[in-house]
Formats: C-alpha cells, sequence, structure tokens
C-alpha cells in the first residue's frame, strides 16, 4: 500500500547540458532515492522529467489561474515522488529536516535544485485503467504521468469538484487506453489542498487516448469547463512527464 505520497517539483540552475545536471541526476539516482527507497515504510520512489502536455494542454495551461504566492517555489523541470505506506512516515522524522540534516555531497547537491516545492499528499481515491496488470505490484507510478496541484475558490466548489471526480472523470479514466492508475490526493502539508495523478505506458498513449478527453475543459458546455473556472494551480500545474527514474524498460 502506498497512501501517502511526497512530491517535489524543482528546477536545476545548471544549462541542460552542463556536466554539472549530469552530476546531480546521477547522485540522484545512483545514491539519493536508493536510500530514501530503503527506509521503512517507503514503498517507491520515482523520479521525472517535466515535458509539456502538447499544444492543447497549453491551451488549457494558459486558461487556468496559476498562483504567485510568496514561498510558493516556482519548479517546473522535475518532479520527484516518494510513496510510503501512510503520510505518517514523511512526519516522523520530517523529511524537510531530514534533508537540512544531510552531510556531504548531499548538501551541496540539494542546493543546486530551485524554485523547490515539497507536498505530502495522502490518497482520496484510487481507481485502476485497463493497463493496470502492466505495472507489478508494489512498483513505482507509470512511464508517463499528468499530475495537477491546487485550491478551490469556495465550498461550494469542493463539492462540485468531488462530485466531478466521483461521478465523471475517475469512470472515464477506469476504461482508457493506454492508463494505468489515477489517483485523487488531498494534502496533509502543501499550498495546494487537491492533487491528481494519472499513470499511463507512454507520453505517445497520454497523446493519444488522454488529451482530447482532457481538452473538453476548453468547451463551455461541459462540465469539466467549469472545473477550470474555480480552481487556482500551483505554478506549472499540471505538469506532464517521463520518467527518468528507475528507467523505463524497452
Amino acid at each position: 500500500m502506498d497512501n501517502g505520497l511526497w512530491a517535489t517539483w524543482y528546477d536545476l540552475a545548471d544549462d541542460a547540458n552542463s556536466p554539472g545536471r549530469d552530476a546531480f541526476l546521477d547522485w540522484l539516482h545512483g545514491d539519493y532515492l536508493p536510500e530514501i527507497q530503503s527506509k521503512a515504510g517507503i514503498a517507491w520512489a520515482a523520479h521525472y522529467q517535466i515535458t509539456g502536455g502538447g499544444t492543447k494542454m497549453q491551451a488549457i495551461h494558459d486558461r487556468l489561474v496559476h498562483a504567485e504566492v510568496e514561498g510558493v517555489g516556482t519548479g517546473t523541470q522535475f518532479l520527484m515522488l516518494v510513496g510510503a505506506t501512510s503520510p505518517h512516515v514523511f512526519f516522523d522524522p520530517r523529511i524537510d529536516e531530514w534533508e537540512k540534516s544531510l552531510g556531504e555531497p548531499a548538501k551541496s547537491m540539494l542546493a543546486r535544485r530551485v524554485g523547490t516545492r515539497t507536498c505530502i499528499f495522502t490518497t482520496e481515491e484510487f481507481v485502476t485503467g485497463p493497463e493496470f496488470d502492466a505495472r507489478p505490484a508494489g512498483s513505482t507510478p507509470g512511464p508517463a504521468i499528468q499530475m495537477g496541484s491546487f485550491r478551490t475558490k469556495s465550498v461550494e466548489d469542493e463539492f462540485d469538484l468531488a462530485a466531478w471526480y466521483a461521478q465523471y472523470r475517475l469512470p472515464h479514466m477506469s476504461r482508457m487506453p493506454g492508463c494505468i492508475a489515477t489517483r485523487k490526493l488531498v494534502s496533509i502539508a502543501s499550498w495546494a489542498k487537491h492533487s491528481v495523478m494519472y499513470e499511463f505506458t507512454s507520453l505517445e498513449a497520454r497523446q493519444q487516448h488522454f488529451q482530447n478527453h482532457e481538452s473538453l475543459a476548453l468547451d463551455d458546455t461541459v462540465w469539466t469547463n467549469k472545473i477550470i473556472t474555480y480552481t487556482i494551480h500551483a505554478p506549472g500545474s499540471p505538469s506532464v512527464g517521463k520518467r527518468l527514474w528507475p528507467p523505463v524498460e524497452d
């Protein structure tokens, strides 16, 4: 079981082709994430590079309201995810304090991250998709994901949002080709109250099967369009990315 989720979005100050970036990724994948994964209560760890979701997703992104709040990190290049048996695993000890207590080289490596935004979520609902059997039990999320994090504007919006997920979005995802699973999350500690993570077999499968469904948000006659009028998203949300670690097997 992985009811707890630690998500950290961030950027790297180094240029994409610089040796410093390669050194950071080698350390993250070879030392840091394996160390986290070995801790009691941790189910898995994964690392994604945010790639963007195509022209239709960009059109949706441009219509969304994104928060500009002091203290809310603006990173949009990478997303580190860690699953745990319970969200309380991340508070005994507190993961933010644990990171600060690390010695070298971890301290210097983590200092290369900029715009860091860390959130702890717990699973509200989990639905499997047609491709769920492709993921071994207890393993990391799929080769490609889309993850949004956001708030709503009112209590009435909260009721409408919950109904939309229960009646519309999650049932659709359970039948969508290319979908491995979808988890609706709520916050334990973060600026965003809500999050949702969609897992796909590949970026291509997401593009082929999910993008048209998601682009209904641009049609003001459908329920999905209403959702984007009252949600306030974290910087860069939703994030579409491919898994860097563990490596995706061909």
